[in-house]
């Protein structure tokens, strides 16, 4: 059977990623997403108004023209989880192609709600729950399966999907870190990696995400995080003023950790912007999180303004909100708070608690920088980088490699500095650039079996 890789997003930046598998005439696409970044170095850009030609233009989605050149079928839109630059372009091109959306219950919720802000097209593709653990057919000849392995990211649900084929699996391996203790959710499913890589002809190809491969030893797990947290937050323990917290949106476990230490501390957690909403309101009304029945999430500018006002009225001392702004974006909660465009009024002394890391990409660590010395000109003081990466470091590498033993490497998810690192493990591991280590760009073809 003939299998060919289309490498269309993602492999020139951190960001809209998209990869296309062929097995003889069954195609899956895995991941349709957004370069947030490209977006955000437009002023007042609504990525839902916008015409999918203008947001190819301006790099903010992929540019799936070379699906042309794949002589076969799209069976399934597979995205890997809800972060958008892996769902972010689905409402501006999955109308593109007769094709369901196959995912896990909380990033088909995700994907729905992208699509149901959609503005410019009408998508009308078929979307399909599928957990991790279950495995579907593609196409019609019986020969070709979908699989959805457990893996552990800073997003809950995350799967990485393996296409089995006659010639052996591909693993499509973004994004995750090798957990074994999540605050929420199963550990990564290590067996099954392994099992995967010694059953049938193995693994045929294995596409891989290279965020942290410069980084020695082991991404720490969730539970690290959690106490670093915990340490702060019980440290403020007797601090009378104003304490913010700010992490991902998405980052269910994290947001978790900050609710439970608040009341720990005394203080009444409330969550603030329109995606921390979004993303924990989702999480509890599919029962992946069992919130306190009191916590407030307010999204609408108004309902943030009103909770403000009630905070500065009743004492900052009382409440610990959780915004959006992480990463000082122009029209985020924090961002709004910094510039003094907001009721609650920051003092010297406040305590501003960064549980994320600065995304290290151009864009973000500039405007971070802004809102951080923004926030110091207020009085405030930053505790920063409480966190731990979705990402694997080195050694999570190793481990991969040495699961799958896959017979052609593809990296992915950097751009081609950013691939060095990984280059370099995977030929001590044995590999070589243009045999089985396949370097690539954005809109190339890899022919694996003719």
């Amino acid at each position: 059977m003939e299998i060919e890789i289309a490498t269309i997003g993602g492999y020139e930046e951190v960001g809209r990623q998209m990869t296309a598998v062929r097995a003889g005439d069954d195609v899956v696409i895995f991941d349709m997403g957004l370069n947030l970044s490209q977006v955000l170095i437009h002023d007042n850009v609504e990525t839902e108004r916008m015409h999918s030609l203008d947001l190819i233009d301006m790099g903010a989605i992929p540019d799936d023209r070379v699906m042309s050149d794949l002589e076969g079928d799209v069976k399934a839109i597979v995205p890997t989880h809800g972060h958008l630059d892996h769902i972010g372009a689905i409402s501006k091109l999955a109308h593109r192609y007769n094709a369901p959306v196959v995912a896990t219950p909380f990033t088909i919720e995700l994907v729905k709600q992208q699509i149901e802000g959609e503005q410019k097209f009408g998508v009308e593709n078929d979307l399909i729950k599928m957990d991790a653990g279950e495995t579907m057919a593609i196409g019609d000849s019986g020969k070709v399966d979908l699989e959805f392995v457990n893996v552990t990211h800073s997003i809950i649900d995350a799967i990485n999907p393996v296409l089995h084929t006659p010639e052996g699996a591909v693993v499509y391996g973004l994004d995750k870190r090798i957990d074994h203790t999540p605050v929420i959710g199963d550990p990564i499913d290590m067996d099954r990696f392994r099992e995967i890589g010694r059953e049938g002809n193995g693994v045929l190809a294995y596409i891989e995400d290279c965020t942290n491969a410069s980084k020695k030893g082991r991404t720490p797990s969730e539970r690290v995080a959690r106490e670093h947290l915990r340490d702060v937050l019980y440290s403020l323990e007797d601090y009378d003023g104003g304490i913010v917290a700010t992490t991902f949106s998405s980052h269910i476990a994290r947001v978790k950790s900050l609710v439970e230490f608040a009341d720990d501390i005394g203080r009444q957690p409330v969550l603030l912007g329109r995606s921390m909403e979004k993303y924990s309101g989702t999480a509890e009304r599919l029962d992946f999180i069992d919130f306190p029945t009191d916590l407030g999430m307010f999204g609408h500018r108004k309902s943030v303004d009103r909770t403000f006002k009630r905070i500065m009225n009743e004492g900052k001392g009382d409440y610990l909100p959780v915004v959006t702004g992480h990463q000082g974006e122009p029209r985020a909660m924090l961002t709004r708070m910094a510039r003094g465009e907001t009721p609650y009024e920051l003092d010297d002394g406040d305590k501003v608690v960064f549980s994320a890391r600065v995304i290290p990409e151009p864009t973000n660590e500039g405007q971070r920088y802004q809102a951080e010395k923004l926030l110091g000109m207020q009085g405030a003081r930053v505790y920063d980088d409480i966190h731990v990466s979705g990402h694997l470091n080195q050694e999570g590498h190793y481990e991969m490699l040495d699961a799958l033993q896959p017979q052609h490497v593809i990296p992915a998810h950097q751009d081609m500095s950013g691939y060095s690192s990984y280059v370099n493990l995977c030929e001590s591991e044995g590999y070589s650039m243009g045999r089985d280590l396949h370097v690539t760009r954005n809109g190339n073809l890899i022919q694996l079996v003719d």
